[in-house]
């Protein structure tokens, strides 16, 4: 399952991580995703949705 979220497709963001030296390591940061029952053409699906989403 990817971290992408199903209403505004949003991904995770890549970049680099600083420590007290400055030094550089690369990481990620995914996106706030939450499974939430949305009901499409009068059924209940579950979606995968992101926080800002809501």
């Amino acid at each position: 399952m990817s971290k992408v979220c199903q209403i505004t497709g949003k991904g995770p963001l890549s970049g680099n991580a600083r420590s007290h030296s400055l030094r550089a390591t690369r990481r990620k940061w995914n996106v706030n995703l939450q499974t939430v029952r949305v009901v499409i053409d009068g059924k209940p699906q579950k979606v995968r949705m992101s926080a800002r989403a809501l």
